[in-house]
């Protein structure tokens, strides 16, 4: 057996051993291999606290984007819901007008009051969802973001463009527009 030296790993005396090996191997303050556990260690820490990071903002993505995802379906639920008042609707506002033009006796006004009321709930209905009614756009210029032109009529008194009567009310306004008013609008005389 070789004798060691004081200071010096067994591995390192011998005829492969440098004197520069021998020399680093003394520098070596503590265990050997000690520096390199805590930077792995360190370098372990650094990358769970990165995937906890990057989790945490993977679920708060997932999060909005389904909370945007029911927002939009709650808005197509409404507007399909409201879409379905609009034949009840219009049909009460005709026989508003059947019942104005047909019958002037006392029964007449009963049954006009009636439907008048119903009509009434039907247009709140409508508004509770976040559809009002806009039928106030007589002598408003043409919009086709807010007008269906169904009809034209020349005429001299107003200028062209100018919506002259409203054939079916328009519910809602801008992206909450369940429909566009239907309307009736004034071209150049010829």
């Amino acid at each position: 057996m070789t004798e060691q030296k004081p200071g010096r790993p067994p591995d390192l005396e011998g005829p492969g051993a440098t004197e520069t090996d021998m020399q680093n191997a003394n520098e070596q303050p503590g265990p050997p291999g000690r520096d390199d556990a805590l930077v792995e260690a360190q370098a372990r820490a650094a990358d769970f606290e990165d995937r906890w990071r990057r989790a945490l903002a993977d679920a708060d993505n997932q999060r909005k984007r389904q909370a945007h995802g029911w927002d939009r379906q709650r808005a197509q639920v409404t507007a399909s819901q409201a879409a379905q008042w609009l034949p009840v609707v219009d049909n009460l506002d005709r026989a508003v007008a059947h019942a104005q033009a047909v019958r002037p006796e006392e029964k007449q006004d009963l049954l006009l009051e009636g439907v008048r009321a119903v009509l009434e709930q039907a247009v709140g209905v409508l508004a509770a969802l976040g559809y009002p009614r806009r039928d106030d756009e007589v002598g408003a210029v043409f919009d086709p973001a807010r007008h269906e032109a169904v009809a034209t009529v020349p005429s001299a008194e107003v200028p062209a463009g100018t919506v002259l009567d409203v054939v079916s009310p328009g519910y809602g306004e801008g992206e909450r527009q369940l429909r566009p008013a239907g309307v009736v609008v004034a071209t150049k005389a010829a």
